[in-house]
């Protein structure tokens, strides 16, 4: 049985989508599911939403192929396409949408023999300046894609927000206008550049189809909460030892923390190999009987110390949370100065995840 513990709540991830489906009532929906589905389990998540949502988001041509695996038959959508290692022929046999962001991609697909095979989306750079073809070359090489015997018409097109994140920067707005004027170029087909904050806080980029990523999960893209959302996932262990501690007296590796005062410690099942950070800041909270408390010392591989108190009441076995509803993990991220993303995904697979609902 395993003590550190990813709990995730399945009902919460249905209000969700239910919220972005009312939020956007004439827009698909893409439920993005790359990186072991932010921390929440590929599979199980998949196989909760198959038929709820419509289309999966992965990054990989592995995750794709695990996803089918599993039963998933609907669109799946490569969004970083496929790569040059790639063996070309799991597109077709295994009926994925890649993304479709540079030349010599266009250059395989030539080399398909068969036709009308393979439903693309093309990528134009609107200012993320990370993947996608440049507005100088966009026509050309969508005319080129569309060419492409193996290429189902019309072509999807796509793009990725820089900084929706930042809500008074004016550059989402610029990409928009951008996306909207390459749109009215060519013959696309559905249009999509909206992710979790795009859908959150910028209506005007939901167009044809939008991308629910961490949001699915119900933790914001922004620096605070988001009130609808319920998040999903509660990050827990348990105490194996607790300890009485004198003034003085250090602490874990280093010693780099040592009591100002008479106190009683708190061993935490829970470290570095299960993907909780081992540069986590001191003082960050953990919710042990309803109350917060600090970490001191270093994260140390398999454990984590905690201040209880001179006067606490805790015992081995009692639940230790380290972020969940009662303490949004966007809390933890604010005070590591990491972000929820990386939190979320650094989980290991010693961390076993449980549904409920």
């Amino acid at each position: 049985m395993s003590i550190a513990v990813v709990e995730v709540n399945r009902k919460s991830i249905l209000h969700n989508v239910e919220f972005f489906k009312q939020k956007s009532p004439n827009c698909t929906l893409m439920a993005v599911v790359k990186a072991n589905a932010y921390g929440h389990g590929m599979e199980g998540v998949a196989q909760l939403l198959d038929g709820k949502v419509d289309c999966f988001g992965v990054a990989r041509v592995s995750e794709a192929i695990v996803l089918r695996q599993v039963g998933i038959r609907g669109p799946i959508v490569l969004l970083e396409g496929f790569f040059p290692h790639d063996d070309i022929n799991d597109l077709l046999d295994f009926n994925l949408q890649p993304v479709i962001h540079s030349s010599w991609q266009i250059d395989v697909l030539n080399t398909i023999p068969f036709a009308n095979e393979i439903t693309v989306w093309f990528k134009i750079d609107t200012g993320m300046h990370r993947l996608g073809f440049h507005f100088d070359e966009a026509i050309n090489e969508f005319n080129r894609l569309a060419s492409c015997k193996a290429v189902r018409q019309p072509i999807n097109i796509i793009s990725h927000f820089s900084s929706a994140d930042e809500l008074g920067s004016s550059q989402t707005n610029t990409q928009i206008a951008r996306f909207n004027e390459f749109a009215r170029s060519v013959n696309g087909c559905q249009q999509s550049i909206a992710a979790s904050g795009g859908l959150l806080a910028w209506p005007d980029s939901h167009l044809d189809m939008i991308r629910v990523g961490i949001a699915l999960y119900g933790v914001s893209p922004f620096s605070d909460a988001v009130a609808d959302l319920q998040p999903a996932m509660t990050l827990k262990s348990e105490l194996i030892a607790v300890r009485k501690h004198e003034k003085g007296q250090s602490v874990g590796y280093g010693q780099t923390w040592t009591s100002e005062s008479d106190t009683v410690l708190g061993v935490v099942a829970m470290g570095y190999g299960d993907g909780y950070p081992r540069d986590i800041p001191e003082n960050t909270p953990v919710s042990i009987n309803g109350r917060l408390v600090p970490i001191v010392g270093r994260v140390s591989m398999d454990m984590i110390v905690v201040n209880l108190g001179q006067h606490c009441q805790d015992k081995p076995g009692d639940e230790v949370i380290f972020w969940g509803k009662e303490l949004p993990v966007e809390q933890i991220a604010k005070h590591t100065g990491m972000s929820a993303y990386e939190l979320l995904t650094r989980l290991t697979s010693r961390a076993k995840i449980r549904y409920k609902d």
